[in-house]
């Protein structure tokens, strides 16, 4: 009798594992790995936010909420990555940090073609009144008659590569562009051109479209590549520098006569693209998305040694391959440094060993700061003994720098795994 109570118990934990929610979750791996949540979705808000809090502003002094339409929107994944916006420079005694809250949002609409990622969105935030889900494909039309005019029309990871032509993309914008009543931002998200990821495929030739048969194939580990080589999923999108956006943009404000203000362009996961890990277009390409996953993962040491980049230049791209070079550079010597710094430290004397080089005045100075700041962080808790201080503090605060430095030394031309541009929509009246 006591046996078929426990076995009628042991059910309980069966429907726990198959609801998924005791699965071993890790930010090494995944689509929501480390890189993805602590780097990507984290560039993105960082730009976007002088541009969303004037947004708000203005909404604020309107006497409205914000509006926000999300092309190509997936399982809602940009109403997470907005709403995670922070206020910057919070004091440290204030809890509510976030710029978009509950009531700054009027409504949330998702327009996705695939209905599958639309019921897992509706599955998410089922619960949520001002979320509401579309199905239609933006690259050939946008239910904007039927809408009220939005406030932000947003898009991210590679979502406008979708628009294989010219004319489909300046069709969308020139339909946002005449639905909006005074002035909306618009947020647009292409697969870089100048990817060291697919270096193999960059070219000169400015004149033609540039579109990449892209594989889906960093979900899977190297192995799983290997063995599903013939069932990985294969989606065509267009690569684009930021001199093609422009274009883009310029031929959009002619057809539609009003003016479309480029307020800024930035690469994202320069060097930490997915596929630099699978080599699948760069052979020489280096697993550098897996070491900064491993910064960034809790109770796990990593080998700062693998963090090191050896950029191979592309003959017939000076000026791209300046660009690597200089970023290589300064974030190879940052990674030195601390490595440097933590092997000269002593844990018992709180002191360091011997003489820390001098930060040289020549160097960038984004270098600099966050050279001074990691000798600030090992100094300050490196003889912790416990919590593993390097692990769980430096290795992240590592990680944090050199996100800093890749976001101060980008350049918004393409060399990433992501281009985004923010425009801002004006009309006169």
């Amino acid at each position: 009798m006591e046996t078929l109570q426990k076995n009628d118990q042991m059910g309980a934990y069966t429907e726990a594992v198959k609801s998924g929610l005791y699965a071993k979750k890790s930010g090494l791996v995944g689509k929501y790995d480390n890189v993805r949540r602590y780097w990507e979705d984290e560039i993105t808000r960082s730009f976007l936010y002088p541009h969303m809090q004037r947004l708000v502003d203005n909404c604020r002094r309107d006497m409205r909420r914000i509006r926000i339409l999300d092309l190509g929107c997936g399982s809602a994944d940009g109403f997470e990555l907005l709403t995670g916006i922070r206020v910057k420079n919070a004091d440290l005694q204030e809890f509510e940090v976030d710029l978009l809250t509950p009531e700054t949002i009027n409504e949330y609409v998702g327009l996705d073609l695939n209905e599958d990622l639309l019921n897992q969105g509706r599955e998410i935030y089922g619960d949520n009144p001002k979320i509401r889900f579309i199905q239609g494909d933006f690259s050939e039309s946008l239910p904007l008659g039927k809408e009220e005019p939005y406030d932000l029309y947003f898009s991210s990871f590679g979502t406008c590569s979708h628009h294989l032509t010219d004319e489909t993309f300046i069709k969308m914008m020139k339909d946002i562009a005449l639905s909006v009543n005074h002035k909306s931002i618009v947020v647009c998200d292409w697969i870089g051109r100048y990817s060291y990821e697919w270096q193999s495929l960059w070219n000169n030739n400015l004149e033609d479209i540039q579109v990449m048969d892209y594989v889906v194939s960093y979900i899977y580990s190297e192995e799983e590549r290997r063995l599903r080589q013939d069932q990985l999923q294969h989606i065509d999108l267009r690569l684009l520098g930021r001199n093609e956006a422009e274009k883009l943009i310029q031929c959009a404000e002619k057809e539609s006569g009003i003016k479309i203000n480029s307020l800024c362009y930035f690469d994202r996961s320069v060097f930490t693209g997915r596929h630099m890990d699978t080599g699948d277009y760069n052979s020489k390409a280096q697993p550098i998305r897996e070491a900064v996953n491993s910064l960034h993962e809790m109770n796990m040491r990593t080998d700062l040694k693998s963090l090191i980049i050896d950029y191979i230049p592309k003959k017939g791209f000076p000026f791209i391959n300046k660009y690597y070079e200089n970023l290589q550079l300064c974030w190879n010597t940052l990674v030195m440094y601390v490595s440097e710094l933590l092997v000269k430290y002593n844990e018992e004397e709180r002191v360091f060993y011997g003489e820390i080089p001098e930060v040289p005045a020549i160097y960038p100075q984004k270098l600099q700061e966050m050279m001074e700041r990691m000798k600030i962080i090992v100094a300050g808790v490196g003889w912790l003994n416990t919590g593993l201080p390097r692990e769980n503090i430096i290795e992240p605060q590592l990680g944090y720098a050199l996100r800093n430095l890749i976001m101060s030394l980008q350049q918004g031309f393409g060399c990433a795994h992501g281009l985004v541009g923010i425009f801002e929509i004006e009309k006169e009246g």
